[in-house]
């Protein structure tokens, strides 16, 4: 009997195709406008995380801003006493930069010279195109060695490897650096530009550039297990505790990011889907209202079915089926159009595409929801009719 009622269903959707069309629209846009929208959603969150992988989710950065009591606080024993007051930490790594002129043979530019510990290659996950990465030992003994960025590279040395040739680099007087690497390209984080960099050990920096006081910054690198959000409000409470307030430093935490853009796309998603919602309601009374029509339309067929002996409930159930068949049909098809959209917009977004099938469940269930709620009344209608009542009408 629930097959056959299907067939009756699809039998009467497709007799009535410009009808079912026009009562079917407002669950497509609704069920599609959600879909796309919490797949969109979730596109967006998952590719914020993907972008702050590549910067470091176990990683927080602190970026000394003020004066005065920050020389007493930022200098060569920071990164061991941070490691002694605050847990969750594998390594602390001071970082010192500024922009300068270099010069290759017949060419000039000005980058950022940064000065870093050889461990500063792995812990921000740089990969080489040629050479190799300077070594502990050449930052131990001050050597002037020097690896590139890839734009840099290609601008101070437009033919050929830069391995084993010289650049200098001007401060009050010029200096020559063995180059020894070139970076491959990478993107830009948001507090790290690699490819238009030069890189050298970082006491070479302070003793044959520029005396260091303060580093520029410190990479904390968290330790495995440990949470990044939870060691970056640590690290936040000691530096509180030794400097008073929190305006002579700040903490980047590409963890926070995450956790706060989930949060923001989360209640933008609920609050967009919550609108998107009310096109389901009114394609529900779109529903109800068809599905009344239908019941006047068939009046006299519903009243020789109970002349034969079809009870009220096969009656309801009837209706009620063809009511459901209509949403789920329609749900389907509003799927298949946010999918499509997310795609889309997720493609020229440059988003990698995630699925939420919870989403898809939500939807589907939601208009199987629409058709019976709104199927119900009409449904119940058509089961009370009077067979001697229905049967006298044309």
């Amino acid at each position: 009997m629930f097959l056959e009622n299907i067939k009756l269903a699809l039998q009467s959707m497709v007799h009535n195709k410009m009808r079912t069309l026009l009562s079917l629209l407002g669950i497509v846009i609704g069920v599609g406008s959600v879909v796309a929208i919490m797949n969109l959603g979730q596109s967006a969150t998952e590719s914020i995380n993907e972008s702050m992988q590549i910067s470091g989710i176990d990683m927080v950065t602190i970026m000394p801003t003020g004066v005065g009591r920050n020389v007493n606080v930022f200098n060569e024993n920071f990164p061991v006493q941070l490691m002694q007051n605050v847990g969750g930490i594998d390594d602390v790594l001071p970082t010192v930069q500024q922009p300068m002129n270099l010069r290759a043979e017949k060419e000039t530019t000005s980058a950022t010279v940064t000065g870093v510990e050889s461990s500063y290659f792995e812990a921000n996950s740089l990969s080489l195109l040629d050479g190799e990465f300077f070594s502990a030992e050449d930052n131990i003994n001050r050597r002037q060695v020097v690896v590139l960025g890839s734009d840099l590279a290609s601008t101070l040395f437009p033919v050929g490897s830069p391995v084993g040739q010289y650049i200098s680099i001007f401060r009050q007087q010029a200096k020559r650096y063995l180059v020894v690497g070139v970076l491959e390209n990478k993107d830009d984080t948001l507090n790290n530009s690699y490819n238009n960099a030069a890189f050298v050990p970082y006491n070479t920096y302070d003793q044959r550039i520029r005396k260091v006081t303060t580093p520029s910054s410190y990479t904390v690198m968290v330790s495995d297990g440990a949470d990044a959000i939870t060691v970056s409000d640590a690290i936040d409470a000691y530096l509180m505790s030794l400097l008073g307030n929190d305006d002579n430093y700040f903490l980047f935490s590409p963890a926070s990011i995450v956790e706060m853009s989930k949060e923001v796309m989360n209640t933008l998603t609920l609050f967009l889907s919550a609108i998107a919602g009310i096109s389901l309601i009114v394609g529900g009374i779109g529903i109800m209202n068809i599905m009344l029509v239908s019941v006047v339309e068939r009046t006299k067929e519903i009243g020789i079915r109970k002349a034969l002996g079809a009870r009220p409930r096969t009656i309801q159930g009837q209706f009620l089926v063809e009511s459901i068949t209509l949403t789920i049909f329609g749900g389907v098809i509003g799927i298949l159009i946010g999918l499509t959209l997310t795609y889309f917009v997720a493609s020229a977004a440059g988003w990698s595409m995630h699925l939420s099938y919870s989403a898809i469940a939500l939807a589907l269930g939601f208009s199987t929801f629409v058709g019976v709620f709104f199927g119900w009344y009409p449904a119940l209608k058509a089961a009370k009719l009077d067979p001697i009542e229905a049967l006298s009408r044309e």
